[in-house]
């Protein structure tokens, strides 16, 4: 990362899944590019992948919403994921999932893998702290307890989303440093939204990204 002379210069692009989840913090630094992608990998892939020939940032930065595996994670809470990987890129037979990693059918090696994963190198600023954390990207949401065992026992993963990995996928491949925030706001399984806590998440990511942009940029 640049020097703390340098973040004032700095070309950030900012991205989420829906509007919703930055919508508290999208006037309020208009030298931010702002890049709604949609839901999902594909769409996220699509658009981050156009936007990067059409500009060169210093940082791009993914913000959304994502479930917590277990409740070392409190709701509401902000992390930083360190790494993502395509949770649902396998297949399953009687019940029992292998990641395409595992068979050789997809090389988790290589570049932009690392033992199947996508990893970070990117560090926060120096004075920004939030709990690293492992996550996986799905295609579906489910109150499968199959999925989630599927899930835990393969990747030991902490946060679920549908966009994380896409996001490493691009920015790894086109060497722009990225961070990944995503605020808890439901655990995993639990489909039952009046316990989700949508408001807190929002608020709690608006307020963190606040902070973390004017960090860059001072």
């Amino acid at each position: 990362m640049k020097g703390k002379s340098d973040f004032c210069s700095m070309q950030i692009l900012l991205t989420a899944a829906t509007p919703n989840e930055i919508e508290l913090f999208i006037n309020h630094f208009p030298n931010v590019d702002i890049l709604i992608t949609g839901v999902g990998a594909p769409a996220t892939i699509y658009h981050l992948q156009k936007k990067l020939y059409q500009s060169d940032y210093d940082m791009v930065i993914q913000a959304g919403i994502g479930g917590a595996f277990s409740n070392n994670l409190e709701l509401g809470e902000v992390v930083f994921i360190k790494q993502d990987t395509f949770g649902d890129l396998g297949a399953e037979e009687k019940r029992t999932y292998t990641p395409f990693f595992s068979t050789g059918l997809i090389k988790g090696h290589e570049f932009p893998f690392a033992d199947g994963w996508l990893i970070n190198a990117t560090s926060l600023p120096k004075d920004f702290t939030l709990k690293g954390v492992k996550a996986v990207t799905i295609n579906k949401v489910s109150d499968s307890y199959l999925q989630k065992i599927q899930l835990t026992d393969n990747f030991d993963p902490q946060v679920e989303s549908m966009e994380g990995a896409a996001f490493h996928y691009v920015c790894l491949q086109e060497h722009v440093p990225f961070l990944q925030l995503r605020a808890i706001s439901n655990y995993v399984g639990e489909r039952d939204k009046s316990k989700w806590k949508f408001k807190e998440a929002f608020e709690n990511l608006n307020a963190v990204l606040t902070s973390l942009i004017r960090q860059l940029k001072d």
